[in-house]
């Protein structure tokens, strides 16, 4: 998530909903795909249980979990009647998804390295290939943490290349921690030197996008004011809708034109302990 260096120059009303709450149960012929930063899945744990039990998705990533995976709390999940597979680490970053029906050809992290931070996931669901995302925030664009965030899009990059042909209907979504243009968060003048906006990691997710990736979102979407984040360190960043819409789902050619609807649900974010992010919704043809 990103860590807002200055509050919002002109904060404007709250955001409204691309489209209105959808039916509990997805209509025949539709695939329904959703993202959640959970910030802490154990103590999202009411607020995303109860938000699967309304909206049914097919498919639901999950990012920044914070839980080794011998502390994962699949039991609740699975006791509801969902089937759930993760990559974690104690306290910090974790990816999971949650679904219907089980995946298949689940493969966790790309590196495939011991050390490597669970930041990656990736499965097959009714034919289509899901990659969840936890891109690393960056700290600060003279850190070495921004370093790395650069160097890991662009291994993303090369690992999209081989692993996720034009022609493949693939989704890649998540917690992108980068806001691409100025209509993606409320206070783009002052947010310039953030690493989360700063044009070394706009430029490097554009690279990583390769003509291959369609953010979905603006295909139905066109003007700002949308977010799906908004920073708990600013008290009433969400009552002002001072947000940043960094939550995406992409998809490659076949799965762009396969879009039906895409919306932002903001009710969870004003919910009792909610995360600082919130879902985003995408129904496909299947």
């Amino acid at each position: 998530m990103p860590k807002t260096k200055t509050p919002p120059s002109k904060p404007k009303a709250p955001s409204k909903n691309p489209k209105p709450a959808k039916a509990a149960k997805t209509p025949p012929g539709v695939l329904r795909i959703a993202t959640f930063n959970a910030n802490s899945i154990r103590v999202r744990m009411p607020i995303l249980l109860g938000w699967l039990k309304k909206e049914k998705p097919d498919v639901l990533a999950v990012q920044e979990t914070k839980v080794q995976d011998s502390e994962f709390p699949k039991e609740p999940i699975e006791q509801a009647g969902w089937n759930v597979v993760f990559h974690g680490q104690k306290g910090y970053n974790g990816v999971a998804f949650i679904s219907q029906k089980p995946l298949e050809k689940v493969d966790r992290g790309f590196y495939k390295q011991a050390e490597e931070q669970a930041r990656f996931i990736t499965g097959e669901y009714a034919g289509v290939r899901l990659f969840n995302t936890y891109i690393p925030q960056g700290h600060a664009i003279d850190s070495e943490k921004y370093q790395y965030k650069l160097k890991y899009l662009a291994d993303l990059r090369k690992y999209f290349e081989k692993n996720a042909p034009n022609d493949q209907p693939s989704l890649w979504m998540g917690d992108m921690n980068v806001a691409r243009t100025e209509i993606d968060l409320n206070n783009p003048k002052g947010n310039k030197e953030h690493p989360c906006f700063h044009i070394d990691a706009r430029n490097a997710f554009e690279e990583t996008l390769n003509e291959k990736w369609t953010d979905l979102f603006r295909e139905k979407v066109k003007e700002g004011g949308h977010y799906t984040f908004w920073d708990m360190r600013f008290p009433g960043a969400f009552e002002r809708n001072a947000g940043w819409r960094i939550d995406l789902i992409l998809g490659t050619p076949p799965m762009a034109g396969r879009l039906k609807d895409i919306w932002i649900d903001t009710k969870p974010r004003g919910m009792e302990k909610p995360s600082d992010h919130t879902f985003l919704v995408a129904e496909f043809s299947t």
